[in-house]
């Protein structure tokens, strides 16, 4: 995992580390992946805004210039109001022979270079500069960002009115959260990163890894697999992988829960029971006859369960209250998705017993499931996903999954992570029912609740993007996703065995 440097946490690395040459360091590098950028093209276009981010811009243009590349600048700023470093850099940029364009100018460029605003913009753009964004989105050619987009809040993902869509965004001393969560991932393009130099003590935000040492960041992305379970033993059975459990299916809403049961089943549970509060169903999943298929109030009298889902399909009626009140009782990992988040929302009991268990706690919303529990609105919740996960994970006192793009796992002890995998492909019904299953049956197996939710949340979308990869994202279904995360988890698993076997 990758450490995710807020804005706070950037100025307090400055502030330790001073900022003495760090423009030119940035300069430069932004002007080395623009020429490894534009190929065998030969005019870049920059343009340069009122604050350091605009300093950085002219440096890159000053090397790009020095390289023998076709530079135009674009500034509509005033030179007299540029913070000093940035002035210094418009003054070398011009003692060099460049110039300055105070509109766009006619002809061809190759590569466009987004210096206007950086991680210091906390207001929506306007007037001038908010044309010079859609003038700049219009030009239908590569964008190299510097820092962040310009428009896009470095910290949320949000959009402040308007915002640069870069092919590629250069991220100085290391990466934003904004980059990889809600509208980030639609305007940064690729990521790169560079830490100019400097030295950055941030340890990865795994539980008990590394705390007090230096500036840390709480936040880390998962771009790459998790520790997954470890390899079985010859002399193995079934119930040394644990039972696990769903709750939910209710009338006409049977198929989320057997989604989960199904992915729990997938993903290596030893047992997996479905729990349906629907009377009429079926006595056996003709798909996946391995499940074992009980009522409700049947499979929460078990007492060999090591893990359990309450949720996908559950509806909201007085049944599903007093499932969700037993089982809130079972001294057991619990995982609430989908309506069960719906009824805590809406019953102080409900929330008091959830607080009060011991044994491992996960909720697991989309953004208006968030809304409900923290009595907001969806916009609320976008606005600061991080912000807003956490706050759940410390309200409700159990490890939050809030789902999206760049899905955010919060730990009720302020650690935040968001997923890199996943694509648009998977924005499908029962998407969140096979989420919950992978994880649920990951817990069942004896992992503990936040390694489970780590690999479950990026094992889930790694299978998204295997099968985006190879079919395409139009038609993507959640059962399909299920079948392709068994083949990575085996793959991951196998790839381990054999470097071992070296």
């Amino acid at each position: 995992m990758t450490p995710l440097f807020t804005t706070d946490h950037l100025r307090a690395i400055e502030q330790a580390a001073g900022t003495a040459g760090l423009m030119e360091k940035a300069g430069l590098a932004a002007a080395t992946l623009a020429r490894d950028l534009v190929g065998d093209g030969t005019a870049i276009l920059v343009f340069v805004g009122p604050g350091n981010n605009g300093g950085d811009a002219l440096i890159a243009a000053r090397c790009l210039k020095a390289w023998w590349f076709k530079v135009s600048v674009v500034f509509l700023g005033n030179r007299d109001r540029l913070p000093a470093d940035a002035a210094a850099a418009m003054d070398a940029w011009l003692a060099v022979g460049g110039t300055i364009e105070l509109g766009i100018p006619r002809g061809r460029f190759d590569l466009v270079i987004d210096g206007l605003f950086g991680i210091g913009l906390s207001k929506p753009l306007q007037n001038e500069y908010a044309e010079l964004v859609n003038k700049i989105n219009a030009l239908s050619l590569p964008v190299l960002a510097l820092d962040v987009p310009s428009g896009l809040c470095a910290d949320s993902g949000r959009v402040l009115g308007l915002a640069v869509r870069a092919s590629h965004t250069l991220s100085f001393l290391g990466p934003k959260p904004g980059l990889f969560t809600l509208d980030g991932p639609d305007h940064a393009g690729q990521v790169h990163v560079t830490d100019l130099g400097v030295t950055l003590k941030t340890p990865s935000p795994i539980a008990g890894e590394g705390r007090g040492k230096g500036v840390t960041s709480p936040g880390a992305l998962i771009d790459s697999p998790p520790a997954w379970p470890a390899a079985r033993l010859n002399n193995a059975h079934k119930g040394n992988f644990g039972s696990a459990g769903i709750l939910g299916g209710d009338s006409s809403m049977v198929g989320a829960a057997l989604m989960a049961a199904r992915a729990a089943l997938l993903v290596g549970a030893g047992r997996v029971y479905a729990g349906l509060l629907d009377k009429q169903t079926l006595a056996v999943d003709p798909m996946q006859p391995e499940l074992m298929i009980k009522q409700s109030t049947e499979l929460l009298g078990l007492d060999h369960l090591t893990a359990l889902v309450v949720g996908p399909g559950m509806g909201r009626s007085a049944g599903a209250i007093c499932d969700l009140q037993r089982a809130l009782k079972l001294p057991l990992p619990l995982l609430l998705d989908a309506d069960a988040l719906h009824l805590l929302a809406a019953n102080a009991d409900l929330r008091e017993q959830l607080r009060c268990r011991a044994n491992g706690n996960i909720v697991t919303p989309h953004p208006g499931e968030a809304a409900a529990l923290l009595g907001g609105s969806v916009a609320e919740i976008q606005a600061n996903r991080i912000q807003s996960a956490l706050k759940i994970a410390a309200d409700y006192h159990a490890i939050t999954v809030l789902k999206g793009c760049g899905t955010i796992i919060a730990t009720p002890d302020g650690r935040w992570f968001i997923n890199a995998s996943g694509n648009p492909g998977m924005s499908v019904a029962g998407m969140g029912d096979v989420l919950c299953g992978l994880i649920v049956g990951l817990i069942a197996q004896g992992m503990d609740c936040e390694n489970a939710c780590l690999l479950g949340v990026y094992l889930h979308g790694a299978a998204g993007d295997a099968l985006a990869s190879d079919i395409g994202m139009i038609g993507l279904t959640a059962s399909e996703v299920a079948l392709t995360a068994r083949a990575i988890l085996n793959g991951w698993m196998r790839e381990q065995r054999d470097r071992k076997n070296v």
